[in-house]
């Protein structure tokens, strides 16, 4: 079950979600819209290797906006800085986004109860298109989670992406033993 706007304020109200900066408009009948942050990386090397921790390179979008070009990835992050406590939140595309040839994640739009941070982005497009900083990237909607949760991410020993960051964040892929 998906919460509706109303139910997303009194989770609000309860401390159950927190949205950092919140924006009334922002809120749609069953979501939340998030906002690219200035900061955007690029991985240093082309070719990337999942078991070695791989560079990042951190820009800033210029004022007059950033062309995104096919067959890169950009990590990209959200202005917002948000927790949920007793909700699973999914970050989607906005169909604006969408329609503009830009996907926000690639795997990763699934948050667990007790994320607490900004969201990495995972940026790709169809074709160049140019961004801005502020602009609306995606939307956050929230699920009822059904049962007793054990470990809150927040709380869990090993939660690789628990250090709050207003900068994209790369793969942890490298923590992992395989």
């Amino acid at each position: 079950m998906i919460l509706s706007d109303k139910r997303i304020l009194e989770e609000i109200d309860k401390g159950n979600i927190i949205i950092e900066p919140f924006r009334p408009e922002c809120l749609g009948t069953n979501s939340y819209d998030v906002h690219l942050g200035k900061h955007l990386a690029t991985y240093r090397d082309r070719v990337l290797d999942a078991k070695l921790h791989n560079e990042i390179i951190n820009f800033e979008i210029p004022k007059d906006g950033f062309v995104l070009q096919p067959g890169t990835l950009y990590l990209g992050v959200t202005v917002e800085y948000t927790e949920t406590h007793q909700h699973v939140p999914f970050l989607e595309g906005k169909s604006s986004t969408g329609r503009l040839g830009i996907d926000i994640h690639a795997t990763a739009g699934k948050g667990d109860v007790g994320f607490c941070n900004t969201w990495t982005l995972e940026i790709s497009c169809t074709q160049p298109v140019k961004i801005y900083a502020g602009m609306p990237i995606g939307q956050l909607i929230y699920f009822v989670v059904e049962g007793e949760i054990d470990t809150f991410y927040n709380t869990k020993d090993g939660a690789k992406y628990n250090t709050p960051s207003t900068r994209p964040v790369e793969s942890m892929m490298w923590k992992n033993v395989f």
